[in-house]
């Protein structure tokens, strides 16, 4: 006689990581808050639009207006899942519908690896996952910044092709020039791109990123935090460049040595040093 089956059961819990983008907060003034974040969203393009974003407030000394700032994040297609408070702002914002989170939503630093093996670097770094308050601007055309990188995106998004081919377990080789609107992300590894990075296109990778051909668009490499990834490119001509969340906004020619040259772009501590490539 056979036993009766069990019923599925309708839910079930299991433990899961969830990364998310830390939006460190320096003021609770309105005007400030909505000018630095539109200025940001403007200059990153699509890559922070549906990433999962957890306030950081525990600078603040007075609340901000958290309905007003919860429905700015929500234009912006920032989904809030919690905050880090203390106090009367943790009240505050818990009152306003917010979840409390410990530091557990930030995200956890790896060991680095020897220098000799910087290409296929993994460092993690504290500071990528937040948006840091003053810009370090080392070119007047082009300021460096430090703000947030995904790290919850597939492995890779925009078209893919059969000629689209993974190297090895950590490097996604893209065959063929990114139109504009394309994004590719080389989730734990590296990004190589045999063409052109047309602008208004984006390249994200966790490791290093080539550019073989001109590199128009937006380039970020080290996305989950390595200070060590580096950039490569045959002809820099770019939107936007970061490394583990720091950037720069190139909104003018860069200088004549870096500028449509082939050019190498990695961290000297809080800011983005682009070296020509002799060829």
């Amino acid at each position: 006689m056979n036993a009766p089956s069990r019923p599925t059961p309708a839910l079930d819990f299991k433990s899961a990581t969830l990364y998310a983008l830390r939006l460190v907060l320096h003021s609770h003034e309105q005007a400030a808050i909505e000018a630095e974040l539109t200025q940001r969203m403007d200059h990153a393009g699509s890559l922070f639009r549906q990433e999962p974003i957890v306030i950081d407030a525990r600078l603040l000394e007075q609340s901000p207006n958290w309905p007003w700032l919860l429905e700015l994040l929500r234009r912006q297609q920032l989904p809030v899942i919690g905050v880090l408070a203390e106090g009367t702002l943790l009240d505050d914002a818990q009152a306003a519908g917010l979840t409390a989170v410990d530091t557990a939503a930030e995200r956890p630093a790896r060991a680095p690896v020897a220098e000799e093996n910087a290409d296929r670097d993994q460092t993690a770094s504290a500071h990528a996952g937040s948006v840091q308050g003053k810009p370090a601007a080392p070119k007047k055309q082009a300021a460096t910044n430090t703000m947030p990188v995904p790290d919850t995106a597939a492995s890779a998004t925009g078209e893919q092709s059969a000629t689209d081919t993974p190297l090895s377990a950590d490097t996604l080789v893209i065959n063929r020039p990114l139109r504009s609107g394309q994004r590719i992300y080389a989730r734990n590894g590296d990004l190589i791109v045999v063409g052109m990075v047309s602008q208004g296109a984006e390249v994200i990778a966790d490791g290093n990123i080539h550019v073989y051909g001109p590199l128009r668009g937006k380039a970020m490499a080290g996305a989950r935090g390595n200070p060590s990834a580096r950039i490569f490119t045959t002809c820099l001509e770019p939107e936007l460049v970061a490394i583990a969340g720091v950037y720069r906004v190139v909104e003018n020619a860069l200088e004549p040595d870096v500028h449509q040259r082939a050019a190498l772009i990695q961290l000297d501590g809080e800011h983005l040093r682009i070296t020509a490539l002799n060829t």
